[in-house]
């Protein structure tokens, strides 16, 4: 027996063991492991028999039978619960554990038999015969251990961890006992086929089976060396990079070096990958985080690719806000935030209910016309309350780069994107209500023509596939509704008019706009200035004098100006306390406001020959417009004053060309014109003046002068005239018409082709005015002029 160290093992004092005969041995049992010999493997042992039998074996310096259990689970094995072939092994070392846990190094010697195991003793005893190694030779037991040690050393290779020292032992063996037992020793099989390699002790039978498990294994090995490295080059780009950003931060950490870019990289591809845009925006913003992952931070250009990258990440590619369209609701917004404006309203109502019922099909792009102060704006955030979308607007009042649409290149230093996808990121999604306020003022110039750059975007057939400038990648504008507003539709290029439906916001009347300043403005000032409905109240009056004396206008800006005043000169005395009410009425309102800004001056302007009142459409509404005619001596010439556009001059030129050719028929000399010269002005002379419409009213203006007749002061007149003496139909009849009662006019001379406007005219200003419809203009000449005893009845026609 070789050297025992034995640590802290004590003979047990407590039981008297009888002596073992000669032939036989202590039994150690085992579970899961089958020891061969020539191994030197540790064993843990636990249970009181096992314990008392190493005990024993060491005190006794006595090799021990190691047999291996057929059932692992059993905890306390009698002789048919072992195996009948084991191994004699040496207790080389015995180790006292924790909590009664002992181990021992066993060292393996030969084989053996169990031939009967003896009663009488603490622990497993049992007659054995030992089993001596067969020493053959021959060709074919050195060409079985040739080709086993090959199959060896060719696993060990593949093996990730294989010590090293267990080539050089293998490479030495030359017993093929020894050889098979320890390559059957360190080969990864389960105890079932250790325990067969045990029991065979033909040394031919063994080496050839010990050569079939390890070529087995050699060939499970190479599959899995396959696997691991197809799996390795299948590894995607982005889990390989994911890797070695991690192994870089945990040596970052560990040097104490910051990664502030690092995290700055991992937070942008978090944010890509949580984003789930489109394919090509994807790709786009990937291929720039691996431009700015590969550039330094001091780079002119990473701050550029990183602002480039902070807007594709925060636009909003795929949030929608979800439609929720009631068509009873939406009338009531309408009629809650605006008053009147019924046509429009029936409009917008028509299209909601239209996407209400088709949600799929093109939204149509919307473009309200109308003067300043009609409420185009508050019509488009009541759109956006009535769908439930994101409202924002966006002035393109200047704009004269196409960059300010389209946006820059990112070539550029300061470059951003235009303002249809600034207006998008501002909104928050992809389909809210976009307003293109003051559609009519773009500018064009060295820079390209904005409208044009307008026609893509504008267009429901192709701005599917809208792409700005800066971004390089296509945003779908389809989900868009889009609502342009401007004062002048003739100011709008064709081809961007084409792509818009237009629906037209007039003025209203003084009726109208007592209604809303009840309603919206007074509310609106009163809280602006920090009063209360108790403290401080205007009488309708008071707003009908405001409206009258102090404002001249379509919609109702300056009357909210001048009610803002009203109510900035009473929260001064509310604040000095010197009163705790105000009530104002119509007598008040020039103590507050001053002079009046307005007066009629029909009368005093035509109360001599040769003054006419014309009607006239201008941006802000209608208005009136004076015409004046004077004569003095001289050579037959006509001049013209007050900056009148080429077609107003043509009209000058064509009714004194028809004065001329009937001037029998009026009564007048025709040799008065080649004797005097005849001066035709427009007062406003720094207000330029065009149009055809004023061709009536220059036309009596000049019958007025040359006869000496006065054109009636409560007339008005508007149309265009032919040297027939036709008068031909003219636009913007509502607005001339309200300009007319607006300057305290009842009559108002019509083109007779203009009857179809007559149900666009205000039902309150039908019912106070009278219209005459004319087709020559000898008609308009027998209304508007006075007899020289009194005023002519001008035999009234309603319409």
């Amino acid at each position: 027996m070789q050297t025992i160290e034995n640590e802290g093992v004590e003979p047990s004092r407590s039981l008297v063991i009888p002596r073992l005969p000669d032939d036989a041995m202590i039994v150690l049992p085992i579970r899961n492991m089958v020891l061969f010999p020539n191994m030197l493997v540790p064993v843990g042992i636990g249970r009181s028999k096992s314990i008392l039998a190493a005990r024993q074996a060491v005190q006794n310096e006595q090799p021990m039978g190691v047999i291996t259990q057929r059932d692992a689970s059993i905890e306390d094995p009698g002789p048919d619960d072992l195996h009948a072939v084991g191994t004699v092994a040496n207790v080389m070392r015995f180790v006292n554990g924790r909590e009664g846990h002992h181990h021992l190094v066993l060292q393996g010697e030969e084989r053996l038999r169990v031939v009967e195991y003896l009663e009488g003793y603490p622990f497993p005893v049992a007659r054995v015969e030992r089993l001596p190694e067969q020493q053959p030779a021959g060709q074919a037991v050195d060409a079985r251990m040739i080709a086993l040690r090959d199959k060896a050393l060719e696993a060990l290779e593949l093996l990730p961890q294989a010590p090293q020292e267990l080539t050089g032992a293998l490479s030495n063996i030359k017993e093929p006992g020894v050889l098979a037992d320890t390559v059957a020793g360190h080969l990864d099989l389960g105890s079932e086929d250790r325990q067969e390699l045990l029991e065979i002790l033909d040394i031919e039978t063994r080496l050839e089976r010990v050569l079939t498990l390890v070529d087995y294994r050699v060939e499970v090995l190479k599959l899995s060396q396959k696997i691991s490295e197809r799996t390795h080059e299948t590894m995607s780009e982005r889990q390989r990079e994911a890797l070695l950003r991690e192994q870089l931060r945990s040596i970052q950490e560990e040097l104490g070096e910051s990664d502030d870019k690092g995290e700055e990289i991992r937070e942008l591809e978090q944010r890509i990958d949580a984003l789930q845009m489109p394919e090509a925006v994807d790709e786009q913003a990937r291929k720039e985080l691996k431009r700015l992952e590969r550039m330094p931070e001091g780079a002119g250009e990473y701050s550029m690719v990183r602002t480039y990258l902070d807007w594709l990440l925060e636009l909003p590619w795929t949030v929608t806000r979800p439609e929720d369209i009631d068509i009873a609701r939406a009338r009531e917004i309408l009629d809650a935030d605006h008053y009147g404006l019924e046509p429009v309203k029936r409009r917008i109502l028509e299209h909601l209910a239209v996407r209400k019922l088709n949600p799929e099909g093109r939204s149509p792009i919307l473009c309200l016309v109308g003067p300043p102060g009609v409420g185009k704006t508050s019509l488009g955030q009541s759109i956006a309350r009535a769908t439930g979308r994101d409202f924002v607007r966006s002035s393109l009042g200047g704009v004269h780069d196409e960059a300010e649409i389209r946006g820059h290149r990112r070539t550029y230093l300061g470059a951003l994107p235009g303002k249809v996808v600034q207006s998008l990121h501002k909104a928050g999604s992809r389909n809210p209500v976009l307003m293109l306020d003051e559609m009519d003022k773009l500018g064009g110039g060295i820079q390209g023509d904005p409208s044009a750059a307008l026609l893509e975007v504008l267009d429901p057939a192709q701005n599917g596939t809208f792409q700005d400038n800066y971004l390089g990648v296509p945003f779908d504008l389809t989900g868009v509704l889009f609502i342009a507003t401007a004062n002048v539709p003739d100011s709008i290029p064709g081809p961007l008019r084409d792509r818009m439906e237009m629906i037209e916001i007039p003025g209203y009347t003084q009726e109208e706009k007592v209604e809303i300043a009840r309603r919206y403005l007074l509310d609106r000032q009163r809280d602006s200035a920090g009063l209360s409905a108790e403290q401080f109240e205007v009488s309708d009056g008071a707003i009908e004098r405001v409206i009258a004396e102090y404002t001249r206008e379509a919609g109702c800006r300056q009357l909210e100006r001048e009610l803002g005043g009203i109510a900035r000169h009473f929260a001064v005395q509310f604040a000095e306390g010197t009163v705790t009410q105000a009530y104002v009425e119509a007598g008040d309102v020039d103590t507050i406001l001053g002079a009046p800004k307005f007066e009629s001056e029909t009368a005093m302007r035509t109360s001599v020959p040769g003054v006419a009142t014309g009607l006239a459409w201008t941006p802000v509404g209608g208005d009136i417009l004076f015409i004046e005619a004077n004569r003095y001596a001289g050579s037959g010439r006509l001049m013209l004053t007050g900056q009148q556009g080429d077609v107003m001059k043509e009209s000058a030129q064509t009714a004194l060309s028809l004065i001329k050719a009937r001037a029998g028929q009026i009564g007048i000399d025709p040799n008065t014109f080649s004797s005097d010269d005849i001066h035709v002005h427009l007062p406003a002379g720094a207000i330029p003046k065009d149009g055809p419409s004023a061709g009536v009213a220059m036309y009596n203006a000049l019958v007025s002068l040359v006869t000496g007749r006065c054109i009636r002061e409560d007339v008005a007149m508007t149309g265009e005239i032919t040297l027939r003496g036709l008068v031909l139909p003219v636009g913007g009849i509502k607005e001339k018409v309200l300009a007319a009662r607006r300057a305290g006019i009842h009559t108002v001379l019509l083109p007779a082709r203009n009857r179809k406007d007559y149900e666009d005219i205000p039902e309150s200003a039908r019912q106070d005015m009278t219209f005459h419809w004319i087709e020559h203009v000898e008609e308009s000449t027998a209304i508007a002029l006075r007899d020289a005893a009194q005023a002519p009845d001008g035999g009234a026609d309603s319409g």
